[in-house]
């Protein structure tokens, strides 16, 4: 059993850090937040991470009923979210860009809107939570997506400190190797659809 769920825990990390991309999304952080000051920086991250948290949590919650509600198999979904998850890979990969933000957001709510949702968890992450939970222990899917909205909040209360050390150009290159891998994820991801489609 704790094998099992330490076994589901490893191969779920991966693909959440990869959808997560912290490091890609940095430069964001960077941008929305480079006005504000040392005690509101905080405070608008942490609005980010309580949103990313509570979206999450909430698709992992409901995506199986929505599943049973629509009639949707495990198969259909695998192979939609696939294509979702390379059509986002690719679109990042050509414009730098894995969504677009409003130019008209108000201060107060950058926290949740664009930083929480849709950069932190967006459409990658929740496509890749509820695979995830089709795959392997739900435990290990809510650790695993704990552990990566830790690694995120450590990058991003450093937000700073990163860019410094990796500079624009290793910031470009974390993100890029991140869609590269994002992209392969999707293909297995549609391949294994596929596959049940055909047993």
């Amino acid at each position: 059993m704790i094998v099992d769920f330490f076994h589901d825990l490893g191969v779920s990390v991966i693909p959440l850090f990869v959808a997560m991309d912290a490091i890609g999304i940095l430069p964001f952080v960077l941008s929305l937040t480079q006005d504000m000051s040392a005690e509101e920086r905080p405070r608008v991250i942490r609005y980010a991470m309580l949103t990313a948290f509570a979206m999450g949590l909430g698709f992992i919650g409901i995506g199986k009923g929505v599943f049973t509600a629509l009639g949707i198999e495990v198969e259909d979904f695998m192979v939609a979210g696939g294509v979702l998850l390379l059509v986002l890979a690719i679109r990042h990969l050509m414009t730098g860009k894995l969504v677009e933000l409003q130019a008209t957001v108000a201060r107060g709510m950058v926290g949740i809107v664009p930083l929480g949702t849709p950069l932190v968890v967006g459409p990658a992450v929740l496509t890749t939570l509820l695979l995830l939970e089709e795959q392997y222990s739900i435990p290990a899917v809510v650790v695993s997506f704990l552990l990566n909205l830790a690694f995120a909040w450590v990058v991003f209360a450093q937000a700073n400190r990163v860019a410094r050390l990796l500079r624009e150009p290793g910031l470009r290159a974390a993100s890029q190797i991140a869609s590269l891998l994002l992209a392969a994820i999707a293909v297995m991801m549609i391949r294994k659809g596929i596959i049940e489609w055909n047993l």
